[in-house]
């Protein structure tokens, strides 16, 4: 009876034969999620920075935005003037720079065969979503966040304002002021590109990708604006109500920020413009359901 254990432990203890032993040592070096995200990130960071065509965006938005700056004297009045001279063409601009980095993110893998070949290998659908957003992030980043810290620097460089006050009590115009519309214009891009790399997993063709990029723009522009005012206006929205359903439209939800943080702030008590809260929790759950739509759509592949 003892032999009849004793076999059968050796008989667990030795390896399974069925199973190829090439299997075993692909199951044993299989990578990992970090580096398989890791890999995915240093892709698409070589595309963007082989692709000219974002280059050529990032020196343009440059140019515009030292434009309007000079042109509408805030470059010498100080650093909130400044603010609400950019704070239009940002709301157009970023948008329009966000979705050229992400359109056809997905769907040019998909047209070359890369992402069915990815799909050999041991990687799921949200690590090529989320290796593809943050390696076009990275890129998107560093075309909105570079055009801004130039027009800081010629705000910093030229101001006439002989007095300057760098403090957080009301009437201080101070250059973090201007720095918090560098962080939420990078947010709201981040935004818009979540947006875009869902348009890019859904779309068959580059033209239908360029038809729902349209239809995106207009809807992030001004569909979400032109609902929240109709609704104001027929009495669906109420006056408490507002700054919380602002919340729900992304342009909306970075203007208010804007002006709550970096505006108001700066000319003392007045009238909310926003809630802060509900309008990053609103740009959190565009940009978390749009990588959750391109997610399930890469999974269809």
């Amino acid at each position: 009876m003892s032999s009849e254990s004793g076999s059968g432990s050796a008989a667990l203890e030795e390896p399974d034969e069925t199973v190829p032993k090439a299997a075993r040592r692909r199951h044993e070096h299989a990578p990992g999620s970090v580096s398989i995200l890791s890999t995915i990130v240093r892709r698409e960071l070589h595309t963007v920075a082989r692709t000219p065509t974002f280059s050529v965006l990032a020196a343009s938005l440059t140019v515009v935005l030292l434009g309007v700056a000079w042109a509408g004297g805030g470059v010498r009045a100080g650093y909130v003037p400044t603010i609400v001279d950019l704070l239009t063409p940002l709301e157009l601009l970023v948008p329009i720079v966000a979705v050229a980095f992400g359109y056809r993110a997905i769907l040019a893998d998909t047209r070359r065969g890369e992402l069915e070949v990815l799909r050999t290998y041991p990687v799921s659908a949200w690590q090529v979503v989320l290796g593809v957003y943050v390696g076009r992030a990275a890129g998107l980043v560093v075309a909105i966040v570079g055009p801004l810290l130039a027009v800081f620097a010629a705000v910093a460089l030229t101001e006439r304002e002989t007095i300057r006050i760098y403090a957080t009590h009301a009437g201080a115009d101070s250059p973090l002021l201007f720095l918090r519309l560098i962080v939420l214009a990078a947010v709201f891009g981040l935004v818009v590109l979540a947006v875009a790399v869902a348009i890019s997993a859904v779309a068959s063709t580059a033209r239908s990708a360029l038809a729902l990029t349209v239809i995106a723009l207009l809807g992030v522009l001004l569909a979400g604006d032109l609902a929240i005012v109709y609704g104001f206006s027929a009495g669906f929205i109420s006056d408490g109500s507002l700054i919380y359903t602002l919340a729900l439209s992304p342009l909306s939800a970075f203007r208010g920020l804007v002006l709550e943080t970096a505006v108001i702030a700066a000319s003392g008590p007045g009238p909310r413009t926003a809630s802060p809260i509900a309008s990053l929790l609103g740009l959190a759950l565009w940009t978390v359901a749009s990588l959750a739509v391109a997610t399930v759509a890469v999974d269809r592949v």
